[in-house]
């Protein structure tokens, strides 16, 4: 295959449009002739009206972005490149789901031409790409994979919510089937993003990259978890002793804290699976995450040894992590189940997350209106306030209105160091990891 010659005519499918494929759909489509396909007609109608639940793309970027959307296949039918970036979840055994990966491959295949590139962006683990997808294409395409058509993998790298690495600011990895696919693939991203683009030795390399980039992330917060359970015992806070520490030149400071997420919480498991069909038990990737997935537990034990017992406490937080709507794996529900489960009637508020998700998903009833959140006093109802996701509202409380929710004495538990360093009425105690 010949390097393909790029121009604004060149013909784009972003296959999947939530956090990772809207944004670079968007980004594609100001160089080239892109179409954002989506199996939800509601996520296109509402994308089609400038409203981006996931909150990644701004609403006047979307309205000036000439980005076409479809929820019809046989809109996307004969382009020149096709880009993958489904979810790759793990079912209820953490097993990984490839479901979505199949899926999208069989929606692809009977609309290629000869000559088409299928890249994809989802995580997978090693192999994936070349011995599930290319397979799934040619039998769905009735064409050859390699002399019809070709593979390509670019690893996501989008971080929900940050507005500094974003898809048109970050190194994209990039690898082909052969060097002229892989060039194609540097001229298309190069296009996107002024990170540059990094050429990976192969295709299995570039997906082995992204699958230990949130690997590693996941030992590390595993370590700080775990000395995080050891501190406590100790009558030390974690966050203390991260501070004196950090002023060595080349500790790492991560922080202790629920890990959930789409990425970090699941990517593991991939890497682990892999190496389990190559008969290598992962030792370390799953003590990291059975020390991650405990930590939910431990923060309510830790909150339900400082209460006399029964009550209710408030819960701020259900969403995976600060100032995004995602609520997909989120170990908030560890805290909230564990607390419960400890005799405790627990109230969930989240400023972002979907009242009708969070009932479907967690079954849990978001409250809309609590006093003391609302800018008025609270009622002095609460046992303890639990501080578990550090959206900006509530990092913006203060301690008189914290201390309004709680009863006399009552506890405010602060997950995330969100208020260190504040000076609390005496009426309150203050917990933190």
């Amino acid at each position: 295959m010949a390097k393909k010659d790029l121009s604004s005519d060149t013909r784009v499918v972003v296959v999947g449009l939530g956090y990772v494929g809207l944004p670079l759909a968007v980004q594609l489509a100001k160089h080239f002739d892109t179409i954002g396909f989506d199996i939800s007609a509601r996520r296109v109608e509402e994308l089609s009206r400038g409203l981006d639940i996931t909150r990644e793309v701004e609403e006047e970027q979307l309205r000036a972005s000439t980005l076409k959307y479809t929820h019809k296949a046989q809109d996307c039918a004969g382009a020149d490149i096709y880009i993958v970036t489904v979810p790759t979840p793990v079912d209820d055994n953490n097993k990984p789901d490839l479901g979505p990966v199949r899926s999208a491959c069989e929606t692809v295949g009977p609309l290629l031409n000869k000559g088409a590139i299928v890249v994809f962006e989802s995580t997978v683990y090693p192999g994936v790409t070349e011995e599930l997808c290319g397979p799934v294409l040619e039998e769905t395409s009735g064409l050859v994979c390699g002399e019809d058509f070709f593979l390509g993998y670019s690893p996501e790298r989008i971080n929900p919510g940050d507005r500094e690495h974003t898809v048109d600011k970050i190194t994209k990895v990039i690898s082909g089937q052969t060097p002229e696919v892989t060039e194609t693939l540097a001229a298309l991203y190069g296009k996107v993003t002024s990170g540059g683009v990094f050429r990976a030795a192969s295709i299995r390399a570039a997906e082995a990259a992204k699958v230990i980039e949130n690997a590693q992330r996941d030992i590390n917060i595993a370590f700080i978890n775990e000395i995080t359970m050891i501190f406590q015992k100790l009558g030390l806070s974690t966050y203390d002793v991260l501070d004196a520490a950090a002023t060595k030149w080349n500790f790492l400071k991560f922080t202790p804290g629920l890990v959930g997420g789409h990425c970090i919480g699941v990517d593991p498991f991939y890497l682990a699976e892999r190496a389990r069909q190559i008969n290598h038990h992962p030792e370390i990737i799953l003590a990291g995450r059975k020390i991650n997935d405990g930590m939910g537990d431990f923060i309510a034990e830790r909150v339900t040894a400082q209460l006399s017992g029964g009550g209710r406490v408030l819960v701020l937080g259900l969403t995976f992590k600060e100032n995004v709507p995602d609520l997909r794996n989120s170990r908030v529900i560890d805290v909230i189940r564990g607390l419960e489960r400890r005799g405790f009637r627990v109230d969930v508020h989240d400023p972002l997350a979907d009242p009708e998700e969070a009932l479907e998903h967690y079954k849990v009833r978001l409250k809309e209106n609590v006093p003391g959140l609302d800018g008025n006093p609270g009622d002095g109802g609460y046992e303890a306030v639990v501080a578990a996701v550090p959206h900006k509202e509530y990092a913006a409380l203060t301690p008189a209105q914290l201390a309004s929710m709680v009863r006399p004495g009552g506890l405010i538990a602060d997950i995330k160091g969100m208020w260190r360093g504040q000076e609390f009425p005496e009426t309150v105690r203050r917990w933190q990891l």
